[in-house]
């Protein structure tokens, strides 16, 4: 024999441990709890295969404690083995998170309320730090597992199929309910792949728990239960008796929650009882194979408990079993009553086979009393039916006819010439009455019994299709044009009611739907013959409308070919089942032709030019013979790329640049923005109060030393600074109560509060911001980006010769020659080449502009 490598007894022992995704989410909650968390979020990444994180805000793991915090056998909880006793904890053993190192990579990062930064681990497979790192995390540990049962092939194929995996992120959910169940107090979130399967907040009691986890409508139907014993505390929720079944039960048992101490367990002795006593109030078998729903909580001494008896701590031990299982069924019980096994009714079942009542016995056991009777029946029933399938064959044949029945107890009774005087004598039936139809008659009536008719569908009469038969008068208020849902034409009516009943609903609120109709149509009535001619002039206008459409699409639709033979059509007729008028509409309906596609407009004519810088250069000089021994100055268009939709500009004569006129145009509606816009302020309902403390001192100075607008008729001065306007804000100085107070801010941008107002005194108090657009906040300024973009958009794609130059003429005179990027930094203006000044540099070896790195033709223009 040889003794196996520790990283081979490591990883064996702790594929025992972990065997699935609920199995480290499990783990990893309790080490959660155990450190006081109040919230914790669940992250799966590949249905936790390719990464499982498990975030919480507890105390954190000292510094001290990190080189063994995932060494296996170590741990926090307990010192020895005593401490089993007296376990609050879920954790104890020590080997959750080294057994997690083994089939996994694991990273923790954690920090506590000492510490300032929080630090990164990176764990190898022994649970040893690897290499450590400072992070950005806030108090609270993170543990993060990837790469899970890696070094397991098997393993890991055996959650290969989609199925698998689903369940696993099932049984994590379930996991999280059963935890967030029993503590009320605690946040849970749960994400699959960046998206929230299921979350639940914090409640203040277990019933809000239920509500959120279960819903209201099934917690509605279960009533709270609490029993105190000697050293044993029973409490939960339990459905309440005669509810309903399928609100108050499950086909799983995923729904029924049990716990012991606070502690997720099985115990398939509890439930059986808790199946037992709740499917025995109903009388439907099927309730047997259904769970209830409910939580179950029990107390007991934990030195009474052993939890150390499968890896992952489902199943428990108890000191005490009978005594638990005792008081469980004492508790269901007093609440569902008590339901002995279900016994058949002697009184309903019929004699066995073999056992022939006389009238001797029927009296006799009418005399004795009701005890007796009941006795002698039990007797008779044991002695009768000695095995339970005597007794269900002799259900089934009495259940069978009455003749079979007879014949079965003639065949019982000894041959004899003549009947017993004590045995029924049953009517003799003749061949005559039987022919006749009058041998068997009803006893209530006394007429002859009628056999059973069986009804035939008539075939005279014809069933309706699934076709239109007739159109409707006003069925809706819109007609179907070239296959479209087209509102029909309103009437001078109903556009007047249209326009009158909102008034009428201004001047009476709380009037009713009908006195609203009424109202509006004693208007109607008593309006005018000018009122009447204006709205009938707007109803003739929209049938006229709705008219033209219609022969449009009506001349749009295919027509039938003309040369159709005659048959054809006799046969087609016949075969026609609605009337006329209802065929045409169908026709109209179902042939009319979709839209066609408009085609694209003709591109404009263009042609593509052989340009040079030779020939640019001998253009120029012109132009400067034209204009003047300077030359032409500042920005010139030249031409447009149609390829790139960018034009070509001569910068200062020389420079030959490229212009991005969507970026120029964003560049200058942020600069007008910031300089002219003044966001609209909401007013509110609750002002906000500004002191030096929610402030500072500084900045309260700063705001009390800014201008103000003469004073109201009460006193009241607003401030009219426009670094304070301009950024929504309108602040009141009450002068008889001597405070300030913002009673009105800009609704527009989200989440501007007292924070931005401090943004905005902090620029002037430190960096002198004398105008609105070095005064504006972080917020504002990201929201007129995003308004100046927005505008951008709506500008025409096409822009001619005239208006590039007036573009360039606003960013010569708004933007300078400093900044030429738009305002997510990018240039709006390339520089391409230089125009050579000398034909010795013409003709020097450039290349055309063709050729450049910005390809394209350009367009005359």
């Amino acid at each position: 024999m040889k003794q196996l490598p520790a990283d081979t007894v490591r990883l064996l022992s702790s594929s025992q441990v972990v065997t699935s995704v609920v199995s480290v989410v499990k783990e990893l909650m309790e080490n959660s709890l155990d450190a006081g968390a109040s919230s914790v979020d669940v992250k799966l990444e590949n249905f936790g295969l390719d990464r499982t994180e498990v975030r919480d805000n507890g105390c954190g793991i000292k510094a001290a404690d990190a080189p063994v915090m995932a060494v296996r056998h170590f741990t926090s909880k307990i010192s020895s083995h005593e401490d089993l006793e007296r376990l609050e904890t879920y954790g104890f053993r020590g080997e959750a998170l080294g057994s997690i190192c083994a089939v996994a990579e694991v990273t923790v990062t954690t920090k506590t309320e000492e510490e300032d930064v929080s630090t990164q681990y990176t764990l190898d497979s022994s649970g040893g730090i690897v290499s450590q790192r400072p992070s950005h995390l806030g108090g609270g540990t993170s543990v993060s597992v990837a790469k899970l049962f890696g070094k397991l092939p098997v393993r890991r194929q055996f959650f290969s199929s989609v199925r698998k995996r689903k369940e696993e992120v099932r049984k994590v959910q379930d996991l999280l309910m059963a935890f967030a169940i029993i503590k009320p107090e605690l946040r849970l979130t749960l994400a699959h792949n960046k998206v929230v399967v299921w979350q639940k907040a914090r409640a203040a009691d277990h019933r809000s728990a239920l509500v959120a986890t279960l819903g209201a409508s099934t917690v509605a139907n279960l009533l709270p239960v609490h029993q105190e014993q000697p050293e044993m505390v029973l409490d939960g929720f339990l459905p309440k008796p005669g509810a309903d079944l399928s609100l108050t039960s499950s086909s799983t048992s995923d729904k029924t929650f049990i716990f012991i101490n606070k502690r997720p367990v099985q115990q398939k002795d509890i439930l059986k009882l808790l199946r037992q006593h709740h499917s025995a109030q109903y009388p439907d078998d099927a309730a047997r194979h259904r769970f209830p729903v409910l939580l179950l909580n029990i107390t007991v001494c934990p030195s009474s408990l052993d939890v150390n008896v499968t890896p992952d701590k489902t199943q428990v031990l108890l000191h005490n079993k009978e005594a638990v299982l005792a008081a469980v069924e004492a508790l269901l019980v007093s609440l569902y009553g008590f339901h002995p096994e279900k016994q058949p009714d002697p009184e309903t079942l019929p004699p066995a086979a073999g056992c022939v009542e006389t009238d001797q016995n029927t009296e006799s056991r009418k005399v004795s009393d009701d005890d007796a009777g009941q006795s002698a029946a039990l007797q008779r029933q044991a002695s009768s039916c000695s095995s339970s399938s005597s007794m269900a064959d002799d259900w089934i044949v009495n259940q069978s006819s009455f003749s079979l029945c007879d014949d079965e107890a003639t065949r019982s009774r000894p041959q004899s010439a003549e009947p017993s005087p004590e045995e029924p004598r049953h009517p003799q039936v003749s061949a005559e009455a039987w022919s006749r139809g009058t041998a068997l008659t009803d006893p209530a009536s006394g007429e002859p019994l009628r056999p059973v008719a069986i009804h035939r569908p008539d075939p005279e009469v014809k069933r309706s299709g699934n076709a239109i038969t007739e159109k409707r008068a006003a069925l809706t208020a819109y007609d179907m044009i070239r296959s479209r849902a087209l509102k029909a034409p309103p009437s001078a009516a109903s556009l007047f009611e249209k326009e009158t009943r909102s008034e009428v609903l201004m001047e009476r609120p709380a009037a009713s739907l009908q006195e609203v109709s009424a109202a509006v149509q004693n208007r109607w009535e008593n309006l005018g013959d000018e009122g009447r001619k204006r709205f009938e002039e707007k109803a003739r206008k929209s049938q006229d409308l709705h008219d033209q459409r219609t022969r449009l699409a009506a001349a749009a639709a295919p027509r039938a070919p003309a040369d159709r033979p005659l048959g054809a059509a006799k046969l087609q007729a016949q075969k026609r089942k609605a009337p006329l008028s209802n065929q045409q509409l169908l026709d109209e309906l179902f042939s009319a032709q979709p839209p066609t596609k408009k085609k694209a407009p003709p591109l404009k004519p263009w042609r593509p030019l052989p340009c040079s810088m030779a020939v640019l250069r001998q253009r120029l000089l012109r132009l400067s013979a034209q204009s003047g021994a300077a030359g032409p100055r500042g920005l010139r268009p030249v031409g447009r790329l149609v390829s790139q939709n960018a034009w070509l500009i001569l910068c200062g004569g020389r420079r030959l640049m490229l212009l991005n006129p969507f970026r120029a145009e964003e560049a200058l509606l942020f600069q007008r923005l910031q300089q002219d816009h003044i966001l609209p302020a909401a007013c509110l309902q609750n002002p906000l109060l500004l002191t030096d403390r929610n402030l500072g001192a500084a900045e309260f100075e700063t705001l009390c030393s800014l201008e103000k607008g003469a004073a109201e008729p009460d006193g009241t001065v607003f401030f009219s600074d426009p670094r304070l306007v301009a950024n929504g804000f309108r602040i009141k100085l009450s002068p008889a109560e001597r405070h300030l107070e913002a009673t009105a801010v800009a609704d527009c941008v989200p989440f501007l509060g007292l924070e931005d107002l401090k943004e905005v005194l902090t620029a002037v108090l430190q960096r002198k911001a004398a105008t609105v657009p070095q005064s504006r906040p972080l917020k504002v300024t990201n929201y007129l980006k995003a308004e100046a973009v927005r505008l951008a958009r709506q500008l025409p794609s096409d822009l001619c010769g005239e208006e590039v130059e007036e573009l360039l003429e606003r960013t010569e005179r708004r933007l300078g020659g400093a900044d030429r990027t738009c305002i997510h930094g990018r240039l709006f203006l390339h520089h391409l080449a230089d125009v050579p000044s000398t034909q010795q540099e013409a003709r020097a070896g450039l290349t055309p502009l063709s050729n450049t790195h910005t390809s394209g033709s350009l367009a005359v223009v």
